[in-house]
């Protein structure tokens, strides 16, 4: 096993276009896809891919994309790495499936243990794993209304925390993620995020917090809170870094409130951020936690964490899920924070950033359009403006992505006003393949710019 930690990808990590942008054979899928999947699931780069692994996707008419969005910061240990295949491999043939709350298994267990062990603060923990990071989010609020027996939830504006009808509640931007799907879950209340590119000039974290938790008393009322749900680093939302001082004074506003601060890592967890959580670049403590994305190599698991005098607060069946916490799944897991733990992954974060931070700085000095770079690690963002105003353009960001794909990168884009580059390379990524990628960003604001024929939807969380 050790020796799969390490091993590379066998997959030829070079950026590689043999055909147009998307190729025959993707577009002859592409039909396919058409005839069978709903419409309402979206597509941002229309290629279908047969191969995956280090920091490219190959698709099925043989051209090799440079990947900067890791399946939406899923596969930050790669799209095949050896030590998640053999693991899922191996747990396959042994079981796929007893259900945890009819026969219990010992990879559930461990995944829960090696939560309690990375995750921030010394106290004792419980875990309860899911499926999606939209179903940890929705169980961080039932038990937070558990234990505390109040039932307002705050979230921000910016937020995404989901498609389900309380996550769709929680999340701030109407299109694509809320339109015309309420009505939705009471009692979620939202307050102004700490934003420093749209704030007044010089506004700190801890006055934007002030402004925060004084809507928060005025609109809501402090006994009513159960909760206050934030993402320390927002993800579809634009990639929001708050002001240093605000994550701090929030949690501290809710231990003297008597609410949860829940912190929705789901993006922004397992080494994403240059730490093994982003809560702990100021030391914040959540009471309860929620992961998915990034734990399990690309299958499906979530999480929530929290102290456990929180957790065991719920009663007996009041938790769980058919398919929660799969073994396969916690295979993946287990072998995917093994390799964050061998190749330093929260260490390869940090160098991503120091990469790709002063490379998008320099690019926006000579480009006006760029209002603002920012990001922490391997989760990095430019938005995109009218030059010499805050207005968004949506339009720019959407031409310099497609642009971007058609060079053979795969880029996201973001933003409440789908103004926002984001870019979440794999950990694993190669540093001549991130700097080729960057090179092709260059090129795309440098070039003059393919028309849209239509506006590309933004990409999904």
């Amino acid at each position: 096993m050790t020796d799969l930690l390490a091993a590379p990808s066998t997959l030829p990590q070079e950026r590689r276009l043999v055909t147009e942008v998307p190729g025959p054979r993707s577009r002859e899928l592409m039909g396919r896809r058409n005839a069978a999947v709903s419409a309402g699931v979206s597509t941002t780069l229309p290629v279908f891919v047969e191969r995956a692994g280090g920091g490219v996707l190959v698709d099925v008419d043989g051209n090799s994309f440079i990947d900067l969005g890791a399946g939406i910061a899923v596969v930050s240990v790669g799209n095949a790495a050896p030590a998640v295949v053999e693991a899922v491999q191996q747990q396959v043939a042994a079981f796929t499936h007893t259900c945890f709350m009819v026969t219990p298994y010992e990879g559930y267990v461990a995944v829960c243990e090696e939560l309690a062990r990375l995750t921030p603060g010394d106290h004792e923990k419980r875990s309860a794993l899911f499926n999606t990071g939209a179903e940890a989010v929705e169980n961080a609020v039932k038990i937070a209304r558990h234990a505390t027996g109040r039932q307002a939830v705050v979230a921000f504006d910016h937020a995404y925390h989901g498609r389900t009808n309380l996550t769709m509640a929680l999340t701030a931007k109407n299109m694509p993620y809320k339109h015309r799907f309420g009505p939705f879950a009471p009692e979620v209340y939202r307050a102004p995020m700490s934003y420093p590119f749209r704030d007044a000039p010089g506004t700190t974290g801890a006055e934007a917090a002030s402004r925060a938790i004084a809507q928060i008393e005025a609109q809501v009322g402090t006994a009513n809170v159960a909760a206050v749900l934030i993402e320390p680093i927002q993800g579809e939302g634009g990639f929001v870094v708050p002001a240093s001082g605000f994550l701090p004074a929030l949690a501290d506003w809710c231990r003297q409130a008597g609410a949860v601060f829940v912190a929705d890592e789901v993006q922004t967890g397992f080494c994403r951020t240059g730490d093994w959580f982003a809560c702990e670049h100021e030391g914040v403590v959540p009471d309860l936690i929620a992961t998915a994305k990034g734990i399990a190599g690309g299958m499906p698991l979530g999480a929530v964490t929290g102290r456990a005098e929180v957790m065991d607060a719920v009663h007996g069946g009041g938790l769980g899920g058919t398919y929660g916490g799969n073994p396969v799944a916690c295979a993946a897991a287990l072998a995917a924070i093994g390799t964050m733990r061998a190749q330093d992954l929260a260490g390869a974060a940090r160098a991503i950033g120091d990469t790709m931070l002063p490379r998008l700085r320099a690019l926006a000095e000579r480009t006006p359009a760029i209002g603002d770079v920012r990001g922490r690690g391997a989760m990095v963002a430019v938005e995109l403006v009218r030059p010499g105003t805050t207005e968004p353009d949506a339009e720019l960001a959407g031409r310099v992505a497609r642009a971007c794909h058609a060079a053979g990168v795969v880029v996201l884009t973001a933003g409440t006003y789908g103004n926002v580059l984001r870019f979440l390379p794999p950990l694993v990524i190669g540093q001549d393949l991130l700097d080729e990628a960057l090179d092709v960003l260059d090129e795309a604001f440098a070039a003059p710019m393919p028309p849209l024929t239509s506006r590309p939807p933004a990409s999904p969380a």
